[in-house]
């Protein structure tokens, strides 16, 4: 009789839906954010954690990379997250320009039936955000891949459209300036950004780009995960980014890292004037090898970073090259291999 009851008891409790482990707080997790400005839609990432009851959080804003927010609380049921603080204004002083004050940005949220919504405040200025749970994307990695097929011709910008997809971007003066010289595929001047017509899940990609100095671009993978590209940086310019000191604060912020999340603790070698990628993404994991140097060794990317071309991580995405910076990157044999499943 004990047993048996013992067993009903299990039986019973194996019965009850298991709750959550944020049913206290539903906005603890990972979350893709959308931000609507005008006509105009772009990604967003907040991650929520608590830590011996205290609330923690990193977000990731329209452009920039990830960052620990300056203030996050609850407030009956909404979550009020200080995602920037205010910055004073700033005198002009030697080469530095003067700078006007900048409200401090908060993201008020409510959530209701695992979604949020709310606005992005800044002074008078207020956005609409929605957010939806990111999804886990565990994936296993292909047994076989595909032989690698271009996905620039070197002759033409077939298969490849300009698109204005950054607040940089979205400007009535703003026009594609991507032209294909000498088989390669050429920033002539700032303008567009540029993305594949095909979208992809998972992948092996191969790129090779010349980027001068004083430029900056970047290789998107499905358009949300951006593989930095920029020159070389001296290690005084590595080291204000890694502390911060010099006004811009991004440990993983130099080639060979995915901006913002990942990367290796230093600056891999680069050659005279060429430089390679082969990245492997498979759900959220991804492997970066610059110049055959291995910078991020199968790391689970967290969330989609600054510039993504939207924030539906579960989808098929393309790949777009940045060209909203300055002009002069170059890129050629760009290449994509498909798993066999």
């Amino acid at each position: 009789m004990k047993n048996i009851g013992i067993a009903l008891l299990l039986a019973a409790a194996a019965s009850i839906p298991a709750l959550p482990q944020n049913s206290r707080n539903p906005f603890l997790g990972r979350w893709d954010l959308t931000v609507t400005v005008g006509d105009m839609k772009y990604a967003s990432w907040l991650e929520v954690t608590e830590k011996a009851g205290k609330l923690e959080a990193r977000a990731q804003q329209r452009t920039g990379n990830v960052a620990p927010v300056a203030g996050i609380r609850l407030e009956g049921e909404r979550l009020l997250v200080t995602v920037a603080a205010a910055v004073p204004a700033r005198a002009a002083e030697g080469k530095r320009p003067a700078m006007a004050a900048r409200p401090e940005i908060v993201w008020d949220l409510t959530e209701q039936g695992g979604k949020l919504s709310g606005v992005s405040k800044q002074g008078n200025v207020a956005w609409q955000l929605t957010g939806a749970p990111a999804p886990s994307l565990k994936r296993t990695t292909a047994a076989a891949w595909s032989a690698p097929e271009p996905l620039f011709n070197g002759k033409d910008l077939s298969g490849w459209q300009p698109i204005n997809n950054t607040p940089e971007a979205h400007d009535a003066h703003f026009s594609s300036h991507w032209t294909v010289q000498n088989g390669e595929l050429v920033n002539q001047a700032r303008g567009s950004n540029l993305r594949t017509t095909r979208t992809f899940n998972d992948f092996k990609l191969h790129v090779e780009f010349n980027c001068p100095p004083e430029e900056n671009s970047g290789v998107y993978l499905r358009g949300r995960y951006e593989t930095q590209v920029e020159p070389a940086q001296s290690p005084a310019q590595l080291e204000a980014a890694r502390t911060g000191s010099g006004g811009y604060h991004n440990p993983y912020g130099f080639t060979g890292c995915i901006y913002g999340f990942l990367g290796p603790a230093s600056q891999p070698p680069f050659k005279p004037e060429w430089q390679t990628y082969d990245i492997t993404l498979v759900g959220r994991m991804v492997t970066v090898i610059f110049n055959g140097v291995t910078t991020v060794d199968n790391r689970e990317i967290q969330g989609v970073t600054g510039g993504a071309i939207d924030s539906n991580e579960g989808e098929p995405g393309p790949i777009y090259v940045q060209g909203d910076h300055h002009g002069g990157i170059r890129y050629r044999n760009i290449t994509i291999s498909l798993p066999k499943r």
